[in-house]
């Protein structure tokens, strides 16, 4: 299960205690900025900045390189694209095997620029989601009017993931044991039969699931997303926070 927990590590990070409502108005605004703004000194700065935060709560480096992966790969294949099909300003020329492949220079800058958003944008939302529980994001995002059906979804999801991962585990522990992954056909042999039974497993406790909530009178009304008032120190240095990143982000 602890592949899936969320990294909170620090309790007392004043972002950890901020409103989550509040902290996904201001990603949202930072995210529009990143995704606008004309050069890459703006969104290095937000990556830069939320990188800082997202260490200061206690998240290893480890885990961020793996959250920042796939993002990382997009960003070098879009920059590479860039920097071969795109342009008129040549920087140089390589042969490749008889093929004459040019770098444009102007292509390279379009690509930076595009892999400095990404990098802006991903990290504002790992910062966001590193800094707030599952249910309180939920909970956030109901205020924010998204349909209850999709929130009632991905918290029924997110609480049957661990238990799905549980039954996996005891699953492969047992093919293991039985050399159930000795030899590649032997491997995939395995792993389809360890795909059937969690979907199998799935279809069941769905259906357990389902009708244990409706003899409970469950009416898809949920307490936990409820909210409490607005505090008005958060909302004001939430405010000028997003006021002073909005002047960087017009001179930048």
């Amino acid at each position: 299960m602890h592949h899936f927990t969320q990294h909170v590590l620090t309790a007392n990070h004043p972002l950890t205690g901020l409103d989550p409502r509040v902290k996904i108005l201001c990603a949202l605004a930072l995210l529009l900025m990143v995704i606008s703004c004309k050069g890459m000194t703006f969104p290095l700065l937000v990556a830069a900045v939320s990188l800082a935060l997202c260490l200061s709560m206690g998240v290893r480096p480890k885990v961020l390189a793996i959250r920042f992966a796939e993002p990382l790969f997009i960003a070098v294949m879009v920059v590479l694209l860039k920097l071969l099909f795109v342009g008129k300003v040549p920087l140089f020329a390589v042969d490749f095997f008889g093929l004459q492949v040019v770098v444009h220079q102007d292509g390279l800058l379009e690509g930076l620029l595009v892999a400095s958003r990404i990098a802006g944008a991903v990290l504002v939302v790992a910062l966001v989601g590193f800094a707030t529980q599952f249910t309180e994001l939920m909970a956030a995002l109901t205020w924010l009017r998204v349909p209850r059906g999709f929130i009632e979804v991905a918290l029924f999801a997110w609480r049957y993931l661990f238990v799905l991962f549980e039954d996996a585990q005891v699953v492969y522990s047992a093919q293991k044991n039985r050399l159930g992954y000795d030899g590649y056909r032997r491997s995939f042999r395995s792993f389809g039969t360890l795909a059937g039974v969690l979907v199998i497993k799935a279809f069941d406790n769905s259906q357990n699931i389902t009708i244990a909530m409706v003899q409970r009178g469950y009416d898809g009304s949920m307490p936990m997303l409820e909210h409490k008032p607005f505090l008005l120190g958060e909302v004001l240095a939430s405010t000028l926070i997003v006021v002073v990143m909005g002047v960087m982000w017009q001179r930048f």
